[in-house]
């Protein structure tokens, strides 16, 4: 009997750094937490004395010895950085990478008001721009739901798909009620999806083997967490938290702040379409919704 799937990654180890391919290395950014997992994937990516290093942690000291070991053990120096979105457990670490390494250009899709907090400077990316390296083609995918600027990147030679934030190894994304947009998300996974990926490489948890069936999962779940949603809804006007203990029965209440975020999202898109309405609260998150 196949053991369940787990559906968060409370209790999930990786390694400090592993080779998940002949062009893909990952070191962990050393900074795991309940939103978080083992902590932030980092990747070395290529094949050649210089690699591009995609997304850098959030500063966290324990990284940069990680890092250090693991260019000298593949006999290799950093090309350059390439972000996937302005999340501060993504770029966090770029300023002490450069310390460290030396200069290196810095690349992502822009984020004004949020950019300016790292001390770095930024090359503007965007869709469908290609980052070279011996080894390996990236091709940027701009995919915004998690974040307005979050790039997904294809791996030309293998097909696959370093997927940031918007798809994680075990569970499911936070789409931050402030800064994400649940639609914006659902388009940007059908975009994923017509792109077929082979396998893809998020940036919390592990490997995932089959791309095309973990976004067609991720679309699957989300719209029977709107159906869920509404049927909570239907049961009368509750606020975010009431509403999560009714439909996230099967998350730990550790998660439950999360799940509001997500809960939020929902209640956001199915406002937008006429479906949901608020009254109350200075925020969406506090306020009382009910079905319009």
């Amino acid at each position: 009997m196949t053991a369940p799937q787990p559906n968060t990654m409370i209790g999930i180890a990786l390694p400090d750094r592993a080779a998940w391919s002949d062009r893909v290395t990952t070191m962990l950014g050393k900074n795991p937490s309940l939103f978080t997992g083992p902590g932030t994937n980092t990747y070395l990516v290529g094949t050649g004395r210089e690699r591009i290093l995609l997304d850098t942690g959030q500063g966290k000291a324990e990284y940069l010895p990680i890092l250090r070991a693991t260019l000298q053990e593949l006999g290799c120096r950093l090309q350059e950085i390439v972000l996937t979105h302005g999340h501060f457990d993504h770029i966090g670490g770029a300023a002490g990478v450069i310390e460290q390494e030396g200069p290196l250009r810095v690349s992502k899709r822009p984020w004004p008001g949020t950019d300016e907090q790292f001390p770095v400077e930024i090359r503007a990316i965007d869709h469908g721009d290609v980052i070279e390296t011996e080894g390996a083609t990236l091709r940027a995918v701009h995919a915004p739901g998690h974040a307005p600027d979050h790039l997904c990147f294809i791996l030309e030679e293998e097909g696959s798909l370093f997927s940031g934030d918007n798809v994680l190894g075990v569970g499911t994304t936070v789409i931050p009620p402030d800064s994400g947009d649940l639609l914006d998300y659902m388009n940007s996974l059908e975009r994923l999806l017509a792109e077929k990926p082979t396998r893809i490489y998020p940036a919390h948890g592990p490997c995932i083997e089959d791309g095309c069936g973990k976004l067609r999962e991720y679309i699957d779940h989300r719209n029977d967490r709107e159906r869920q949603i509404v049927e909570a809804l239907g049961a009368g006007p509750a606020p975010v938290p009431e509403i999560v203990r009714r439909v996230y029965t099967d998350v730990p209440e550790a998660l439950h702040k999360a799940a509001g975020f997500s809960v939020t999202s929902h209640l956001l898109k199915l406002e937008r379409e006429g479906r949901a309405a608020q009254t109350g609260g200075e925020k969406p998150i506090d306020a009382q919704w009910r079905l319009a």
